[in-house]
């Protein structure tokens, strides 16, 4: 039996996976689905649960109220109702500001070529671009990172300090400011995410990418190994170059 709900006080992607993942503990429920657009939410349960129990399992912020009942013996299946994007599509975001980024370090140094000083100012500026992204949204952005970083995950002062720290690496590499200590800040800090990111996977959990806050729907796998794969490499080739 399939019921939708209104649910009010949602304000982000944060908000909607918090959701689902509370109203997905509720015995009886066996699937949920939440949109953060139309601020509703169809469950599948059976049997059904009250409205209370559904409000009581939702911190206060968040209030749930039923919709309508829709009496379905189909899975609840998000695939059978939007159309499928392919990898590309999914990722174009993702590719044309790395574009964008590619051709502004490569217009700051085509006078006097260096490809050091082109990498410095890649890293610089897509640590700048990217926590831009962050803090569009930085009350949903650190909700969506802890649920993949380890780091954020224990300390979730971290996540909401993370897009300043972007900030930070950025000017360093920007400015030429302590370079070394750039670079092994970033060796270590996408390290850990990328270890985290890889644990969600084996899990096989579905989450979505923080990398460019929750502006904009990435998926984790393929978004945060990419931007990690590409600053990672970039770090480990300046330091074996400095030392």
């Amino acid at each position: 039996m399939r019921h939708t709900y209104t649910i009010s006080g949602m304000t982000c992607n944060g908000c909607r996976d918090s959701v689902e993942k509370k109203l997905s503990t509720i015995k009886g429920v066996t699937n949920v689905l939440v949109d953060l657009e139309k601020a509703e939410a169809s469950l599948d349960m059976q049997p059904p649960v009250p409205v209370s129990q559904l409000q009581q399992a939702l911190p206060d912020k968040y209030v749930i109220s039923e919709k309508k009942n829709i009496f379905d013996t189909s899975v609840l299946d998000k695939k059978s109702i939007t159309p499928q994007k392919t990898k590309v599509q999914e990722l174009q975001p993702l590719f044309i500001i790395f574009g964008y980024i590619t051709i502004t370090s490569v217009l700051l140094n085509y006078k006097d070529w260096n490809i050091n000083d082109a990498m410095l100012d890649f890293m610089g500026l897509f640590y700048i671009v990217f926590s831009f992204f962050k803090i569009l949204d930085l009350k949903g952005f650190p909700g969506s990172f802890r649920m993949y970083d380890p780091l954020a995950k224990a300390i979730p002062l971290y996540g909401w300090i993370y897009p300043f720290l972007e900030i930070a690496l950025g000017v360093l590499f920007l400015m030429r400011l302590q370079i070394v200590t750039a670079l092994i800040a970033t060796i270590i800090i996408l390290g850990i995410t990328t270890i985290g990111v890889t644990k969600t996977l084996v899990d096989k959990k579905s989450i979505q990418c923080a990398c460019l806050g929750t502006a904009l729907k990435l998926p984790m796998t393929q978004a945060t190994f990419i931007e990690n794969t590409i600053m990672i490499i970039m770090a480990i080739t300046m330091l074996t170059q400095l030392f």
